[in-house]
């Protein structure tokens, strides 16, 4: 009798990934940080197959499933520390019932290359960085202490700001850096292809610096599509397919992630953080942020506020 067999899902959703180039994603810039640190759900927007200049160290807090790295595949679990070299395509599947969420399943931290570059010429002991960021290209999985480690720094990070933040960030890197052989392997079989076109990118990160710098009044389609040099209907158009948004998106999607850092590092209240991101009517900011967030802007600054909390004590403890 002849075997059927049926296809296992992660299969299938690993080759529909695979049959389509790369997302280019866009990192939206935040002139007041120095790189971008984030936790998501899964499912959410953010995770797909993509690929960005921008390195990133990728924390898988729980669940399970397969990733996606260059041209590595494999099963991927709880406590899973990864560094993902600039524009080498990934992704993290899991395969989850239809409603299914895994809440936080990702900590995510990005960081721009060029700034890196910027930094090690200023501060020479960052040298030793070299080996660390040459292995990113091909991806790097990391294990055992060392991912135990990183993981930890990685969640600090979120409940810092300021010189701590940056502490730790480099605290991380270089505990990623002197891993032992036994602690990382390298994925994918070869490096990624540096030829890959950026083109959009830079229209992108022209339209990201204007926003940013006009978030407390209304960016405008027409003033970013001028600054492009490109009529709104093609800016409109080239903007949506490099970054996957609208203009009109990204805006909502800035204004409020700034609402989010405001809310966690600054004492300012809730109306003048509204005002401060373009949002002149309070009852509409709340409305959005709740849309967003599933909470208020004053319970979210309560949850993680109480987490920066938990962490220091939890650290206190360890002492």
């Amino acid at each position: 009798m002849q075997r059927i067999t049926v296809p296992d899902r992660l299969d299938t959703l690993t080759g529909n990934a695979l049959k389509a180039p790369p997302f280019r994603e866009v990192i939206p810039r935040d002139p007041g940080a120095s790189f971008r640190w984030h936790e998501h759900d899964y499912p959410n927007p953010l995770a797909r197959w993509n690929r960005h200049p921008e390195y990133e160290i990728h924390l898988i807090r729980h669940g399970a499933g397969r990733y996606i790295i260059g041209d590595a595949v494999g099963p991927f679990g709880a406590g899973q520390l990864f560094f993902v070299g600039s524009n080498l395509p990934h992704d993290w599947i899991s395969d989850l019932r239809p409603g299914d969420v895994l809440p936080g399943r990702d900590v995510v931290l990005q960081f721009d290359p060029a700034w890196f570059e910027r930094l090690r010429e200023v501060v020479p002991e960052l040298g030793d960085m070299s080996a660390l960021l040459a292995r990113s290209r091909r991806g790097i999985e990391f294990r055992g202490e060392t991912a135990r480690e990183g993981a930890r720094l990685l969640e600090s990070i979120g409940s810092q700001s300021g010189a701590a933040a940056i502490a730790d960030f480099l605290s991380l890197l270089a505990a990623l850096s002197r891993a032992p052989s036994g602690d990382f392997r390298t994925l994918s079989s070869r490096p990624v292809d540096h030829g890959m076109s950026d083109d959009p990118s830079d229209v992108v990160a022209s339209a990201l610096d204007y926003i940013f710098a006009n978030l407390d009044s209304e960016p405008r389609l027409s003033v970013a599509a001028r600054i492009a040099n490109m009529s709104e209907s093609a800016f409109s158009r080239y903007f949506k397919n490099a970054s996957g948004q609208t203009f009109s998106g990204m805006v909502k999607r800035l204004r409020l992630t700034q609402a989010c850092r405001l809310l966690v590092h600054t004492d300012a209240t809730v109306a003048q953080i509204a005002q401060s991101v373009g949002y002149s009517n309070l009852s509409n900011f709340n409305r959005r942020f709740r849309d967003e967030y599933d909470m208020t802007p004053s319970d979210y600054r309560r949850t993680r506020v109480r987490a920066g909390l938990s962490a220091v004590l939890m650290d206190t403890a360890n002492l």
